[in-house]
């Protein structure tokens, strides 16, 4: 004999089914919900890399974080409209390496220090000069030359004691001490274009090192008169 169910019957069992398969929906995502809470635990008392310095796991206070940060806001709010097309990270790195270098290059070029470098390299890049610390002094022309030394009130007197007056050019090309060294001395509206020549040429470059090495070395012989 086939059991009947009554409608109440069915009602009852539809609640019944519905009430178990949604504790059972609710107790999979507190589940999910414990077992990522215990990840994040794991994460900070072991994270995946350690740093000495704290302070860089936080965007706050970190120069390059807050940049890209900046970065990522200003491709938002001046960007391309947007798009459901995905782009591939490296397309991305692409894109925001060029607009740093935008940026980089506008500063470097409106700025108001370092122009005696400027005046060698007016381009940015991300590809290193292989200059060593002798390079950087020369080109710039902040070390021990008289010159320079006086300027900041640092020295009463520019003069070499070779009697001439101590430029960085003027050890490169007619100080007697330093007569080993000496390259040929430029025209006067002809400097710039020889600080270019030296600063790509590497022999002209290692006689700028002998030269540096040499004033350190010897600051005394230096002294003016």
């Amino acid at each position: 004999m086939k059991k009947t169910v009554s409608r109440e019957q069915r009602i009852h069992s539809s609640i019944r089914y519905q009430g178990l398969y949604a504790w059972h929906g609710f107790k999979k995502i507190w589940e999910i919900f414990l077992e990522h809470k215990r990840n994040s635990k794991k994460n900070l008392q072991n994270p995946p890399f350690k740093s000495k310095n704290k302070s860089l796991l936080a965007h706050a206070g970190n120069i390059g974080n807050e940049r890209a940060d900046q970065l990522a806001k200003d491709a938002t709010q001046h960007g391309q409209p947007y798009s459901h097309t995905k782009l591939p990270k490296q397309r991305i790195k692409g894109l925001l390496r060029k607009r740093m270098l935008e940026e980089w290059q506008t500063l470097w070029k409106n700025g108001d220090t370092g122009r005696k470098i400027y005046n060698i390299m007016s381009s940015v890049s991300l590809r290193p000069t292989n200059w060593i610390r002798e390079d950087v002094i020369f080109f710039s022309q902040h070390g021990p030359f008289p010159a320079y030394l006086k300027r900041f009130h640092l020295s009463d007197s520019d003069y070499c004691s070779c009697d001439g007056i101590g430029t960085a050019l003027h050890y490169a090309t007619e100080c007697i001490y330093t007569v080993s060294w000496h390259m040929r001395k430029p025209a006067l509206n002809f400097e710039q274009e020889w600080l270019k020549r030296v600063a790509n040429n590497l022999v002209s470059r290692q006689k700028i090192r002998g030269i540096m090495k040499f004033i350190s070395e010897n600051r005394d012989l230096f002294r003016p008169p």
